[in-house]
């Protein structure tokens, strides 16, 4: 992936994946290590609401659409929620009105928690809320992984499907 490309292959993703389980993993060891200091109320509330927030209203609108079309506000809310900088901006105001707690690393842990253990990175408007592969990228995906010789020729045939 880069700036012209804004896609990932498999190998980037399981990368991206895998540099989120170090966060997930130094979050969580921190967790531990602090576990006789943790608010657990303020711990499960703050892990919670994200979902609370941005999942659970999609994830119930998208089940019972009949054409799993829903509202771009869920994938609005669900990126805001799902957000490192959003977050970031929750911790901040918790320790400005609550001071800083050990409870608070529930967030990274719950963020990255999702990016690692489950893949769920933000969600683009034009794909299904839940996790739906889609055809066009598992063709595309699968002409890339073609040996070098036969991309020009991938590449011909991409051209002339999507001028039709």
């Amino acid at each position: 992936m880069d700036a012209k490309n804004t896609f990932d292959t498999p190998v980037t993703y399981r990368l991206i994946r895998a540099e989120y389980a170090v966060g997930l993993a130094v979050a969580v060891g921190f967790f531990f290590a602090h576990i006789t200091e943790v608010r657990w109320v303020p711990a499960v509330a703050l892990f919670l609401y994200i979902d609370l927030i941005g999942y659970i209203p999609g994830a119930i609108a998208y089940h019972r659409s009949q054409d799993k079309r829903i509202s771009k506000v869920y994938y609005v809310l669900y990126n805001t929620m799902h957000s490192l900088a959003t977050q970031t901006i929750v911790a901040l105001a918790w320790i400005w009105l609550f001071g800083a707690e050990w409870a608070l690393l529930v967030l990274p842990i719950h963020l990255f928690g999702d990016r690692a253990l489950f893949g769920n990175l933000l969600k683009p408007f034009a794909l299904d809320f839940e996790p739906v592969a889609n055809p066009e990228f598992e063709r595309f995906t699968s002409e890339l992984a073609a040996p070098a010789a036969d991309r020009p020729r991938l590449v011909e045939q991409f051209e002339a499907r999507s001028a039709t």
